[in-house]
């Protein structure tokens, strides 16, 4: 649990925070952050009895720090956000930032279902170390969430929060895209600084861009299966489940693009498709941390009610892996 002065710290930060007006934060200064480059979705290692083991995260982030990543993304989907008590969320961000290279960006999840909440839980990552929030659109009453309405949570929570916000529109998760008018309004506000798109429609990523392209509005593809489409349409890097094993190559896939390499980048985008997908739609967190568990990291038991592989589901994930060259 966090201890009694980071605790103090937070809540010091959100009553600060909740006092002010828009005007008051620095938050105009946010666009200078350039959030441009490659990011893994950092897992949340669980014991077997189901608690954050902090020791195996910090381990996976030793190794993870070798790699050039730009930074790390915590408590996305990847991190299974959903299942863990507020005060774990806090403790597995202040971890990660004592553990990660200090040159590095921490991305922190942040998004929870109220306005209110979201309010909070961003003003308290700040507090424990996080450079940028990212929002996840709120789902529950998906059908009340129109374009008016997700405008006026991403902007209640953009005006108080200390550090940038970067919108998170994952439909695989939430059944719910944040609608392409939204982005474009949400893009002026000084302290949004980009957005991550899982969604995997290039077209809509290509729209985005040039539809916010007089703004300082960076996009991230959120997925390696179409990172080099994105690139080429004008995103500035993506946050990628796959780099928590292949980081290597999803970081070179990164560099051909920029270099205008893209016959080579093309073949090694071909190669990475197969093993993606199966990280993220077809087996999820679970096979994610299957694979890390046979590339050298500590993968480990989801928490309930996630459950583990069958070892039908073991053997096609490895298939995935071998066919393409990585196993």
């Amino acid at each position: 649990m966090l201890g009694p002065q980071v605790w103090s710290s937070v809540r010091q930060g959100l009553s600060r925070s909740l006092s002010r007006n828009v005007r008051g934060w620095a938050s105009g200064e946010g666009k200078k952050v350039d959030i441009a480059g490659i990011y893994p979705p950092v897992t949340t290692p669980f014991t077997a009895t189901a608690e954050v083991d902090y020791g195996k995260l910090e381990e996976n982030l030793h190794k993870l720090g070798t790699f050039p990543f730009r930074g790390f993304v915590v408590q996305g989907s990847n991190g299974e956000f959903p299942f863990l008590t507020s005060s774990e969320r806090l403790e597995v961000v202040s971890c990660v930032r004592q553990a990660m290279p200090k040159n590095r960006l921490l991305l922190a999840g942040s998004g929870c279902e109220s306005t209110q909440a979201t309010v909070e839980m961003t003003v308290s990552m700040a507090q424990v170390g996080a450079d940028a929030a990212m929002v996840v659109t709120p789902c529950y009453y998906r059908g009340r969430m129109s374009s008016a309405a997700l405008i006026h949570h991403y902007t209640k929570v953009a005006d108080l929060s200390p550090i940038p916000v970067v919108l998170y529109s994952v439909p695989a998760n939430t059944g719910l895209d944040l609608p392409v008018d939204a982005v474009v309004t949400l893009s002026q506000h000084p302290n949004i600084v980009g957005m991550k798109d899982s969604g995997g429609d290039v077209t809509r990523i290509g729209l985005i861009v040039h539809k916010t392209r007089k703004q300082d509005f960076q996009v991230l593809a959120g997925s390696a299966g179409f990172l080099m489409a994105s690139y080429a349409l004008g995103a500035v890097g993506g946050v990628c489940a796959l780099a928590n094993v292949l980081g290597a190559q999803v970081c070179q896939l990164e560099r051909l693009c920029l270099t205008g390499q893209w016959e080579d980048a093309q073949k090694l985008q071909h190669r990475l498709i197969e093993p993606n997908a199966a990280v993220t739609r077809r087996f999820g967190i679970p096979g994610l941390k299957k694979i890390m568990d046979w590339f050298g990291y500590y993968g480990g038991p989801c928490r309930a009610p996630l459950q583990e592989l069958s070892p039908a589901e073991e053997e096609a994930l490895r298939m995935d892996f071998t066919s393409n060259g990585w196993l």
